[in-house]
């Protein structure tokens, strides 16, 4: 089984920042992407920030210049670096991991539970 979990969620006021946290642990073999999505209230999912494990990484033009994402492979955990958050950056942020659990699978899609991120004043 795969678990993956995300912390760091919260509230804070605008301009503010927070950091979010994603561990993917379990039976993992290797993990080839793994990246943070949102969703706000009535809106679509949206993706915020990915990386591969070797390092591509590609973030939202929303996002661009404000958040930063970083990974440990070693310890498959990736790392959301939140700053100048707008009240518009409100949403569930979810983590997903493209990962396989045997060396001979193809890699497959997991997801989190998400965590509540409301930036208000």
């Amino acid at each position: 089984q795969v678990q993956i979990v995300e912390s760091g969620g919260g509230w804070v006021q605008p301009g503010g920042s927070l950091n979010l946290t994603c561990v993917a642990s379990g039976t993992i073999f290797s993990w080839y992407a793994m990246g943070w999505y949102r969703q706000a209230p009535g809106k679509q999912r949206e993706t915020v920030a990915t990386t591969t494990r070797g390092g591509y990484i590609h973030y939202s033009d929303s996002v661009k210049g404000r958040f930063t994402i970083s990974r440990d492979v070693d310890k498959n955990t990736i790392y959301l670096q939140m700053d100048s958050l707008k009240v518009e950056d409100t949403a569930v942020y979810s983590c997903n991991a493209q990962l396989r659990t045997k060396q001979w699978e193809a890699d497959d899609d997991y997801w989190g539970q998400g965590t509540q991120v409301i930036v208000s004043s």
